[in-house]
């Protein structure tokens, strides 16, 4: 179950169908429109894309920021949902790492990261909560790689999610525009570097989400 909708539940009163629907089109819009035009774009935008009204988006959320918090969740949770699956049900724990990491770029998770960053309480327990259930779900998919001998062992969840973070981030300016097609094959490049037997010695030690988390 997504984490908004489980925060939702814990919240209020159990939704009725129709505007539990109406809720996951709201954040399914406003992620859609934050990617393609920043965190400030109007609601009207998100209501039109939705097809809802403005009085439907203020019905389920207070303000813009309640909004972009549940869109943080959702993002976190697919993510999440991504990592668990793979590592389910794909029987080459490479295989399932490579695809984690193509589908997470598919989320837009290096664009949503920098436009969502300002407007979070990252503080708050839902978004605690989902953040372990993503970095476990990276961990295991890692760790599985790892003990198979897949992946070198020299890098940890922090090294991956800064890579995938900027490997899909949008390039500043008007000159690249269209980024998407050159997405999945710099990702691709990058993965090759994972794999083992290591060309190199990496500076440093491995990162994890603690480092980045608690950076001076």
């Amino acid at each position: 179950m997504a984490a908004d909708t489980m925060n939702a539940k814990s919240a209020q009163p159990r939704l009725r169908a129709d505007a539990l629907r109406n809720r996951e089109r709201i954040v399914a819009a406003a992620r859609e429109v934050i990617v393609e035009c920043g965190a400030h774009i109007p609601l009207d935008e998100i209501a039109r894309r939705a097809g809802v009204g403005n009085a439907t988006i203020y019905r389920h959320f207070t303000d813009r920021r309640e909004l972009i918090h549940h869109v943080a969740l959702s993002v976190m949770s697919r993510v999440a949902d991504q990592a668990e699956s793979a590592l389910a049900e794909e029987a080459d724990t490479f295989s399932a790492l490579r695809r984690f990491v193509h589908a997470a770029a598919d989320e837009h998770i290096g664009a949503l990261c920098l436009l969502l960053s300002d407007g979070l309480d990252k503080e708050h327990p839902d978004l605690i909560a989902t953040r372990d259930r993503l970095a476990a779900g990276v961990e295991a998919l890692m760790g599985a790689a790892k003990a198979d001998g897949r992946l070198r062992t020299d890098i940890g969840v922090g090294d991956l999610m800064v890579a995938l973070n900027q490997l899909t981030r949008p390039l500043p300016g008007s000159a690249c525009v269209d980024f998407e097609p050159f997405v999945h094959r710099h990702l691709q490049l990058f993965l090759d570097g994972l794999q083992t037997p290591a060309r190199s010695e990496l500076p440093g030690k491995s990162v994890t989400l603690e480092d980045l988390q608690h950076r001076p």
